[in-house]
């Protein structure tokens, strides 16, 4: 809020007039990059396939109903290994990051060479999508579910080590120093001053990423990393599209009850 003087009188501005032009000439920027960007988008679109789509949508809605029901018994074990996937991952995602974000918390981090090495790998593994650690470890070590957990694994290190060290960093240092004080190492220091502090939010971080992790395992097998994501694959190359119903209904209810547990957790660790 400014105040302008106009004819001798006052009158209030809520900003300066170089604070309002440099507003304008950002949104007048966005305004040309949306429609430049819409300008590429057009002409790689294909208008009559969209005007068509709600055909199309409804009639692979029509094809998917009813369920195919009678293979409800062939997808118990690729949901398991689904499920196994991305607890095992989060499992080792969730170690990984333990270290990672001790040496990123710029008052745990031991070395000022490692804060950057430590930064990075954050960075790496959050830039990645786990579809895409998949796709790669599926090449180096070949299909399986063992390649899915990994990738789950070194997606969740960067999502785990991010808010765990942002968590490091907002402790009570004044309970850290009395720690000190007593003439603890600093290995005592850490386990008496900075892990009782950040348990609850590493506990929080670990069930969070974990319901993350059930819904991107779900996906994996589209590259061949096992898991329900196989016959989903291949029901949609087969056209069998009321297996592909069921699948998506299984999935689901998968999804409903990690969220469930979950909570649960979440709300007894709180």
């Amino acid at each position: 809020m400014t105040v302008a003087i106009r004819d001798g009188l006052k009158v209030w501005q809520r900003r300066e007039r170089a604070a309002q032009f440099a507003i304008w000439a950002a949104w007048l920027v966005g305004v040309a990059v949306l429609v430049v960007s819409w300008s590429f988008i057009s002409e790689k679109t294909i208008w009559p396939f969209v005007l068509d789509a709600p055909q199309q949508a409804a009639d692979l809605g029509v094809r998917m109903v009813p369920p195919d029901w009678s293979s409800i018994g062939q997808l118990w074990r690729p949901m398991w290994d689904t499920i196994n996937m991305a607890t095992l991952g989060t499992l080792m995602g969730v170690a990984l990051a333990v270290p990672v974000a001790y040496c990123a918390a710029r008052n745990t981090t031991p070395s000022a060479v490692l804060r950057p090495i430590a930064m990075f790998i954050i960075v790496a593994s959050r830039s990645i999508n786990s579809l895409i650690w998949a796709l790669m470890l599926v090449t180096i070590i070949g299909p399986g579910v063992l390649a899915g957990m990994i990738a789950i694994g070194l997606r969740s290190i960067g999502f785990c080590a991010k808010l765990l060290y942002e968590a490091i960093e907002e402790i009570d240092e004044s309970q850290v120093e009395a720690v000190r004080a007593t003439g603890a190492s600093a290995a005592q220091v850490t386990a008496y001053g900075v892990v009782p502090q950040v348990m609850p939010a590493f506990a929080g971080i670990s069930v969070f990423r974990w319901d993350i992790n059930i819904r991107e395992s779900t996906v994996l097998g589209l590259v061949g990393a096992g898991g329900i994501g196989l016959p989903l694959n291949s029901a949609i190359t087969t056209l069998a599209w009321t297996k592909v119903s069921l699948i998506l209904l299984v999935i689901i209810a998968s999804v409903v009850l990690s969220e469930w547990v979950s909570a649960k957790v979440r709300q007894a660790i709180i």
